[in-house]
């Protein structure tokens, strides 16, 4: 699962961004503009420009760099040591230091240079001022990592920027970073600005070495930051950024996923997204943060025993409410509900019991509230959803009176949810032999595709919710129920198809059945829709 993802400056953050009715501020002019004379600032700065020409970036001017940077290091230590209850004694060297900071930032224009860099041993300097006493020169610094570690900087430079992120995570810059991270308030724009900057960095690290995703979690307490950070009522840019990392920190770590759990995780997420129960968004990134709220949730969800947290924290129930506003977040409480639900009965069991089914079978009969995105595919995820959250149901009830309560939907007014259901199986039947026809075609065409390709294309194009569908069907055709079995019938006959046809579907399905979960849930789930296979 991706996390939304977009590249953003520090203004971003600025809280007039979301204040439409205000109007740019106009800059000031200065007194020879606004004289109708020459700005005199701006031929002061392009003499200065060419006093000081940028050089060229190669290995000299690397080495050069790095040694009046480490030089300025070592007067401002010597500075503070000796006149260590005197700020004004050592503040010219800390504007020095900050001035050689700033410079390095030009290495970020030859990132092939960086393993050169790692060689003069100059990265221990540089994180170590993250935890300089003087917050500035630490922020300076965090300036400068985002700088030499932005994807748009590195582009094809995958092995230097691998070899620069090892050097700063063995010399502790993710525990520095984060620890700095700590000492930051959004109250004071530089320190939000700063805040931005940290993230930043932190989501850099992963995208050059995805392993960072656990080492962050497993060596410092950012996790509990974000928790703290999605919990805040009022909405900023940070708690949108937050909000971003920590779905991409769960994306795709089953060990991150169980180590947010152990950490209240669901109960943060669950009240972060509660929020939103009975109002909607204000603007496109704080739509966008809900977004990334509820797909931090459902990676959250895959792991067992978060879906147990998830039940008891009455996760169910808030979805089923957020369902029943049909606010934004309606389609989302969907998605929730079919992770929380898949392969965990106790979820079925509590969605039936608190009235879950009056509330999903209008939405698995098309009655969807309109949305502003593209209501077409809103439509058809939303779809595709309901079936997999309707087959869950019936592969986590298997009997009782809940079961009964189940079969009894699909036998009420006159079996409409039945002929709901082939309808679907239809669209999506005609979709995936369509996607079949076009690889004989390419086949033609001298364009061969393995069948691995083969079934994944299909897939894609709607074979796993036809899958799902016919799982249905296998579970309505079981259940002895005369009249379900007598409207199967005719549906089928009225289609002009017959079981063989549902059995095809349902065979293709039993011989992929991946061992993800482990050979004996294969087996499991091969038995059961060989069972359906008979039965047909």
């Amino acid at each position: 699962m991706e996390a939304a993802k977009r590249k953003r400056n520090s203004t971003d953050y600025d809280d007039d961004e979301y204040d439409t009715s205000k109007p740019p501020p106009a800059a000031p002019p200065s007194s020879s503009v606004a004289n109708g004379g020459i700005d005199l600032s701006l031929l002061e700065a392009l003499e200065k420009s060419q006093q000081n020409p940028v050089e060229a970036l190669d290995i000299k001017t690397v080495k050069k760099l790095v040694l009046a940077f480490e030089r300025r290091l070592k007067e401002n230590i010597a500075a503070r040591l000796k006149y260590p209850d005197q700020p004004e004694k050592f503040a010219d060297s800390e504007v020095e230091l900050h001035e050689e900071i700033e410079k390095l930032k030009i290495l970020a224009g030859g990132p092939e240079f960086y393993p050169e860099i790692v060689n003069l041993g100059t990265i221990a300097s540089i994180t170590s001022l993250l935890n300089h006493e003087n917050t500035d020169i630490a922020v300076d610094v965090v300036g400068l990592l985002q700088d030499l570690t932005d994807e748009d900087v590195l582009e094809d430079n995958d092995e230097p920027a691998q070899v620069l992120v090892d050097a700063l995570i063995e010399n502790n810059a993710l525990e520095l970073l984060v620890q700095l991270l700590g000492k930051m308030s959004d109250s004071d724009p530089d320190e939000s600005a700063a805040i931005y900057s940290i993230l930043a960095t932190v989501e850099n690290f992963i995208e050059v070495k995805p392993s960072v995703a656990e080492l962050v979690c497993e060596r410092t307490k950012l996790i509990k930051w974000l928790l703290t950070k999605i919990k805040v009522r009022e909405f900023d840019g940070n708690k949108q950024y937050a909000s971003e990392i920590l779905a991409i920190l769960l994306q795709s770590s089953s060990v991150n996923q169980k180590k947010l759990g152990q950490l209240n995780g669901v109960d943060a997420l669950l009240q972060a997204v509660a929020m939103y129960k009975s109002k909607d968004p204000k603007t496109p990134d704080e739509e966008e943060m809900v977004e990334n709220l509820f797909d931090a949730l459902c990676c959250l969800l895959m792991p067992l025993e978060n879906k147990e947290r998830f039940v008891k924290a009455e996760g169910v129930e808030l979805m089923i409410i957020i369902m029943n506003q049909k606010k934004m977040c309606y389609g989302s409480a969907i998605r929730a509900l079919d992770f929380a639900m898949t392969n965990y009965p106790p979820a079925c069991e509590r969605f039936v019991d608190v009235m879950g089914l009056k509330t999903a079978f209008p939405a698995f009969m098309g009655k969807l509230p309109l949305s502003k995105k593209n209501k077409k595919r809103y439509k058809e995820e939303l779809e595709e959803r309901l079936v997999s959250l309707v087959a869950s149901l019936f592969g986590g009830i298997l009997r009782g009176s809940r079961r009964d309560r189940l079969l009894s939907k699909f036998v009420e007014n006159e079996c409409e949810k039945i002929d709901r259901l082939m309808e679907l199986y239809m669209r999506y039947s005609n979709r995936v032999k369509l996607e079949a026809e076009r690889f004989d075609q390419l086949e033609l065409d001298d364009l061969e595709m393995d069948e691995d390709e083969k079934y994944n294309r299909k897939l894609e194009a709607g074979l796993y919710t036809l899958q799902l569908i016919a799982v249905i069907l296998g579970h309505l055709w079981t259940s002895e129920h005369p009249r379900i079995r007598a409207r199967i019938d005719l549906l089928l006959k009225q289609q002009k198809l017959t079981k063989q046809d549902v059995k095809d579907i349902l065979q293709e399905y039993h011989d992929n059945i991946g061992d993800l979960e482990g050979p004996e849930e294969k087996e499991r789930g091969q038995s059961k829709i060989q069972r359906f296979i008979s039965a047909l």
